[in-house]
């Protein structure tokens, strides 16, 4: 012991030297602390493999769920990797970048090639001169150097050019990768109203905004960046590793020995890399999938911020908004997290194992030969480096290139009529375990035939079947013949607006036979009409435009021919005439805007409107003489509507019960119009019924006499007692 604390006072011991001691240990601890965790689930991972979900799953944030109704079937999947299925799904992919062989993209990406070999050649030459320029110097040959000078200050004129080409070219390589994406998805989502199955029939896109814009962004430019940055290096290796070789032979050196261990270093490294390496495909398709629910969140809000300011819910709405963005943050957080330990690895392994295996490279064919060592040594390390950094680069493409191929999977579904979803919102377990037969389990089978006649709709057992799986009517039959208007009604939910749905073509014919015309002999109008972006003569010709308007022989005389019906011909002088572009949606009243929707009817001309309470906001009397317009005009109305007051514009009747019932019958209006009025009598003389009771038991009880009237409760007793007896 004494010898020890002997051996301590001779040791001087500064305040610098300390500090920097006990820097050391704490980073070291702190090292280490942080170091274990991560070591030891790994080493469970490994041992443990029923965990290995769980913790994928955790990492990765899968948890979180953006929505009620994305498909279980798409978080079963494998997640984004550098694997079969990302090579399959980027060659799918290839087939639309490069759609042909003579292409705009093909073009650019043989640029962009020739400009990559270009810096490479140059590269070398550079390199060349710059081992010329300092053997001059070493050799003190001022000419020489001067000469040399002036080939270095020259070559760096097209050296410059050459790498802002090859910026420009990836840009306009990205670009066109996008264009052409986009041009293709666009096509595919415009075509059989994908747009609408995708997000009402379907549940495995949560915001195809998101897929169709950033997505899409991402991908190109990723592609672009990473043949950029992986042509380079890859022609650097084989032009570095074959001038080594030829050098060193030339020079009596023996390169076998320098290539394997360079082989073994690279082969070593990626095992290592891959081993660590977070799935950053999966991580990255997880921030685009929280990135594009909170920008669904943002246009929520403004879609509806008329409500919201009513209601004053902006703290709950800015409780969502934080809440979306904090789950957005979390998962960039986990990324950068993951980011921090893969490229302090990565770092590691390239820079001072590679650097200590390129010593010992060098050194090699020194030792055994007559003397041998070259700057294209580093070189080549260098491109090998730039490749295996790449990697990562590759998985989070995989993920872009997963989300991107998934939406076209969606779009090419949705167009034959293949729908997932997972979440039946429209149903509660309570109702599926009451009524069992009310509910389709499963995918749903499309088994109808729909038949395109010119006159006429047909039903032959036609279900109205939601895409949720729920049957609110098990088989439905009817015909409307030519010179019928039909009158539906019914309860909330019973399935009007279904049947509209499945006429329209929105929604599939899952059985049974349906003859109907062709969709542009068709017209339906809402409650709300769409207002468009543009002026006031778009939205009256609404969704045609004004080569579709002066084909039909129209002018702008007959359009407010068309608004005097409609009572709208103050419109045009009120607002600036027919070219003035307004946001008509917030110009126009809830009235202005169903009649709006009515002259799109007029203008249209079309066999059939689809009425669905498109007159609610509208006075009587002006509703009265639209419909009285269309009758006269031999357009056969469809209509949902509550107001007795239309009754007499129609023939035939479709009554559903609300518990899967219907009934089709001729209009007899005059009946049912005193049926209605005898029913509002009643229910406003039971009306007062309750506060006569009470106040009659309160004069018994005053009185403490019994009244001569038995009440509905007495008379059960009595009954009950009865029975009992």
């Amino acid at each position: 012991m004494s010898n020890i604390l002997d051996a301590a006072s001779k040791v001087k011991w500064d305040r610098t030297a300390a500090a920097k001691r006990v820097v050391v240990l704490a980073a070291a601890a702190y090292g280490v602390k942080t170091l274990y965790p991560i070591i030891y689930k790994q080493i469970s991972k490994r041992r443990d493999p029923r965990n290995n979900r769980r913790f994928s799953k955790a990492e990765n944030g899968l948890a979180f769920s953006v929505k009620s109704h994305i498909d279980i079937v798409d978080h079963k999947k494998a997640s984004p990797g550098v694997n079969a299925e990302f090579f399959k799904q980027t060659l799918e992919l290839g087939k639309i970048l490069f759609p042909k062989l003579l292409s705009k993209e093909l073009g650019l990406l043989s640029l962009h090639s020739v400009a990559l070999i270009s810096r490479t050649f140059l590269s070398i030459y550079v390199a060349s001169l710059d081992g010329k320029i300092v053997k001059t110097i070493v050799e003190k040959k001022p000419r020489s150097f001067i000469l040399q000078l002036i080939k270095w200050l020259l070559i760096a004129i097209p050296a410059t050019f050459v790498n802002s080409a090859i910026r420009y070219l990836e840009c306009k390589l990205a670009l066109a990768f996008r264009t052409r994406l986009v041009n293709h998805a666009y096509r595919t989502y415009f075509t059989d109203q994908t747009y609408y199955k995708v997000s009402n029939m379907d549940g495995r896109l949560a915001n195809p905004d998101q897929s169709l814009t950033e997505d899409v962004m991402m991908f190109s430019q990723s592609v672009a960046h990473l043949y950029s940055n992986l042509t380079k290096p890859i022609l650097d290796v084989m032009l570095t590793s074959y001038t080594l070789i030829q050098t060193a032979r030339s020079r009596g050196a023996n390169a076998s020995g320098p290539t394997l261990l360079a082989g073994l270093v690279v082969f070593v490294t990626a095992k290592v890399l891959r081993a660590c390496s977070p799935k950053f495909g999966k991580l990255v398709a997880e921030e685009a999938h929280r990135k594009g629910y909170l920008r669904y969140v943002h246009s929520r809000i403004i879609a509806n911020a008329e409500e919201i300011a009513f209601y004053r819910g902006h703290k709950v709405e800015m409780h969502q908004l934080q809440k979306c963005y904090r789950s957005l943050a979390d998962q960039m957080n986990l990324i950068l997290s993951k980011r921090l330990w893969y490229i302090m690895i990565e770092q590691f392994l390239m820079k001072y194992v590679w650097s200590s295996s390129g010593l010992v490279m060098v050194a090699v064919p020194i030792i055994t030969a007559t003397g041998f060592a070259d700057n294209e040594t580093a070189d080549g390390a260098d491109a090998i480096e730039r490749i295996m950094s790449s990697y990562k680069e590759i998985t989070e493409l995989a993920g872009y290139t997963a989300r991107v191929h998934n939406m076209f999977m969606v779009f090419e579904d949705v167009q034959r009529g293949v729908y997932k979803r997972s979440s039946l919102s429209a149903t509660t377990g309570a109702e599926k375990k009451s009524k069992p037969e009310m509910h389709i389990d499963g995918p749903l089978e499309i088994r109808g035939e729909v038949i395109d006649v010119d006159k006429g709709i047909v039903c032959e057992n036609v279900p109205i079947i939601t895409p949720n799986g729920d049957i609110v009517v098990s088989s439905l039959n009817f015909k409307v013949e030519e010179g019928m208007h039909l009158l539906i009604t019914g309860p909330n939910g019973c399935g009007k607006s279904s049947l509209f749905r499945i006429l329209s073509g929105l929604w599939p014919v899952y059985g049974g036979r349906l003859h109907k015309p062709s969709p542009q002999h068709m017209f339906y109008i809402p409650q709300r009409p769409y207002m468009s972006m543009g002026s006031l003569r778009d939205q009256v010709i609404y969704p045609d435009s004004m080569e579709d308007m002066a084909a039909r022989g129209l002018s702008d005389k007959d359009l407010e021919a068309i608004l005097d019906i409609v009572n709208l011909n103050q419109i045009v002088t009120r607002e600036g005439g027919w070219d003035v572009e307004l946001d008509w949606k917030d110009v126009l009243s809830g009235g202005e805007k169903q009649r709006m929707g009515m002259a799109r009817m007029f203008y249209h001309k079309p066999k059939y409107a689809l009425l669905d309470e498109c007159t609610s906001a509208v006075s009587i009397d002006v509703e009265g003489k639209i419909f009285q317009a269309a009758k006269d005009a031999g357009i056969a109305l469809l209509s949902i509507t509550h107001r007795p007051s239309l009754w007499k514009y129609h023939t035939h009747l479709l009554q559903f019960d609300g518990e899967g019932g219907w009934r089709f019958e001729q209009l007899d209006t005059a009946t049912r119009l005193s049926l209605t009025e005898e029913k509002q009598r009643l229910e406003a003389q039971l009306a007062g019924i309750p506060e006569m009771q009470h106040r009659l038991n309160e004069l018994c009880k005053i009185l403490g006499d019994d009244s001569v009237l038995k009440t509905a409760e007495e008379v059960l007793k009595e009954e009950s007692r009865c029975e009992e007896l």
